[in-house]
């Protein structure tokens, strides 16, 4: 059996913008563009975002992409999805509490 080892640096946020570019897979035009919208912070202002601000960010584009979605309503859902979690996350422990 053969093993590869892939070693990678594990950063807790990203501010520059190609980076930002890579880590979403989005273009600069597209955050641009989102960040007039007033959708995600505009790219050279410093302000980091963490790996779910990321992820959140790339789940949008995929939307927009997947289902010619608008903008507004592909990141209205992906906050849905959000506050889904949540509240399940929070069902959970109330569960839990309650088993003990």
């Amino acid at each position: 059996m053969e093993v590869n080892v892939i070693r990678v640096e594990v950063l807790s946020e990203v501010t520059d913008a190609e980076a930002l570019c890579r880590a979403t897979g989005v273009s600069a035009a597209w955050w641009q563009a989102a960040a007039q919208a007033g959708l995600v912070p505009a790219m050279g202002t410093g302000e980091p975002l963490d790996a779910a601000a990321l992820q959140r960010v790339r789940r949008w584009a995929w939307l927009q992409r997947h289902f010619d979605a608008d903008p507004e309503l592909a990141a209205l859902v992906v906050q849905l999805e959000g506050e889904i979690e949540r509240l399940r996350a929070r069902l959970r422990r109330l569960g839990a509490a309650l088993d003990t």
